[in-house]
């Protein structure tokens, strides 16, 4: 059952770090053509301010998870600025 928890924290690691990367794209490809993402009266687009404003909420949310699943699994807490996590004692 373990190997469930370890499985369910990397694919929240990952999607994670994937919609971080998707929101910094996204917003760099909005600062590059903003007259696209604009109406005529310089207001963001209902998609554009749903994918600027949604994508760190999914981010955070899948950070929660990520924490929740660690737990679950009985990893250590990692070192900061470590990637993977100590090894189990």
């Amino acid at each position: 059952m373990k190997n469930v928890w370890v499985a369910a924290w990397i694919a929240a690691r990952l999607a994670r770090w994937l919609t971080w990367a998707g929101f910094l794209l996204y917003s760099c490809r909005v600062l590059l053509d903003k007259p696209s993402y604009m109406d005529a009266f310089s207001r963001p687009l209902l998609g554009t301010e749903t994918l600027l404003y949604g994508l760190p909420m999914l981010a955070i949310t899948f950070g929660l998870l990520e924490l929740m699943m660690r737990e679950r699994a009985g990893i250590a807490r990692p070192d900061y600025f470590r990637l993977m996590p100590p090894a189990a004692q």
